[in-house]
Order: structure tokens, then C-alpha cells, then sequence
């Protein structure tokens, strides 16, 4: 059974890239996006099987609900808002390099940057999925499971490592399928994870003991000596 969702994971993320890239695109004939979804498929086989392997609980939660008993109705708000933003985000890629031509494509310089900061930003996400095993997709106080404040390695530095991947993870996809226009636009949902940090923040310092004294800590929420 373990293996079956592990491997869903895998077969998901792709199923969810494919259907938004070739879709609006309306050809196959993509060959960066062939790549991109091999590396895909590479890094998130390294997430499934190096740390969800050995953490199924994790795994379960991962695979709940984005709506769930004691999560704040922000979050009820926000979540969707993020998730439609960051599709969006991919679905924009297609659109500008076979319809829209917005703006230029990037050079091969640029583009295989993106593909640097991609592959940086997933390998980000999965050391978070490592460090912290309550990383529920949902904002909640984990009781049942004995959630405790993560203070160590990346949470060390931010204290949201896994939005800050979202950063390099959103712009390196779209630089390396050529498209300045999805880059820019990334904004939006790196800024309703901004949101999202803000009444994540209230809720824990309310709910998660130690929480407060970890932000006193630990600085930066989102990108270091920034904000």
C-alpha cells in the first residue's frame, strides 16, 4: 500500500504538469517540456522514496483534504486562491510561447538557469519534507500527531523553507520553457504565499507552544535578510 501511493505521487505530479503544459499548448512537440518532466520525474522520485519511504504519516497527511477540521477559514481562503495561481502560472508558459508571444524568450544562458533554479527549489522542498514532518498542506495544529516547533537546519535560515522554494521552483520552470511572461507573473503566487506566512503566523503563536519564541529566533519568514 505504501508503495502504491509513493508511486501515485509520482505518476500525479506528472499527470498535473502534462495536462497543463501540453494541453494549452496543443502539441506534444515540446521538447523542453519532455525534459522538464523527466526531471520531474527524477526529483520527485527522490522525494517519494528518500523521505516519504520513511515517513508514511507524513505521506498520509500530505494526502488529506485541502479542507480539514481546525483549519482557519484564511486558510480555507487563501490555499485554493495559491493553488489556482501557481496552475495558472504553469498553464501561462504554453500560452505565451505558442499563442501569445508576449514577450522575447530567454536565451539558452537564461533558460538553462532556470532549469538550475528549478531542480534548487525542488531540492529545497524535499530537505523541508525531511526536517519537518509536520508539513501538512493545510494550516492546523497538528495535536493528534504531537506537532512540535522545527528548529533545525532550513528552518534554521527562514521559516518557511518551503514557500521560499516556491521562489527559484516557479521562475526556474518558466525561464527554462521560455517564458519571461510566466516568470514575471509568478508574483502572484509567491504574494498570496506572503499572505499566507502572515496568518499561518498568528495561528501557531496562538495554538503551537514555542512557536513565538522560535520567530524571535529565526528572523526572516521568507527570504533571508529580507523579509
Amino acid at each position: 500500500m505504501l508503495i502504491a501511493k509513493l508511486v501515485g505521487g509520482i505518476v500525479y505530479a506528472l499527470v498535473f504538469f502534462a495536462l497543463l503544459l501540453f494541453v494549452p499548448a496543443g502539441t506534444i512537440d515540446w521538447p523542453r517540456a519532455w525534459i522538464f518532466l523527466g526531471v520531474v520525474a527524477v526529483a520527485n522520485t527522490i522525494t517519494m522514496f528518500g523521505v516519504f519511504y520513511r515517513n508514511e504519516a507524513l505521506l498520509n497527511e500530505r494526502y488529506k483534504s485541502p479542507v480539514q477540521k481546525g483549519q482557519p477559514l484564511a486558510d480555507k481562503i487563501v490555499l485554493p486562491l495559491f493553488v489556482a495561481a501557481f496552475a495558472g502560472a504553469i498553464v501561462l508558459i504554453p500560452l505565451d510561447v505558442f499563442r501569445f508571444h508576449l514577450m522575447p524568450a530567454p536565451g539558452p544562458l537564461v533558460s538553462s538557469l532556470g532549469l538550475i533554479l528549478f531542480v534548487a527549489g525542488w531540492a529545497v522542498i524535499t530537505l523541508a519534507f525531511k526536517e519537518n514532518a509536520f508539513a501538512a498542506p493545510v494550516v492546523k495544529h497538528q495535536e493528534e500527531r504531537q506537532q512540535m516547533v522545527i528548529d533545525k537546519g532550513l528552518y534554521r535560515i527562514v521559516r518557511h523553507p518551503m514557500y521560499s522554494a516556491a521562489v527559484p521552483l516557479l521562475i526556474g520552470a518558466s525561464l527554462w520553457l521560455e517564458s519571461y511572461a510566466a516568470a514575471l507573473f509568478a508574483i502572484v503566487p509567491i504574494a498570496l504565499l506572503a499572505v499566507r506566512i502572515v496568518f499561518e503566523e498568528q495561528f501557531l503563536r496562538r495554538e503551537l507552544g514555542g512557536y513565538d519564541a522560535y520567530t524571535r529566533k529565526v528572523r526572516y519568514r521568507l527570504i533571508p535578510f529580507l523579509w
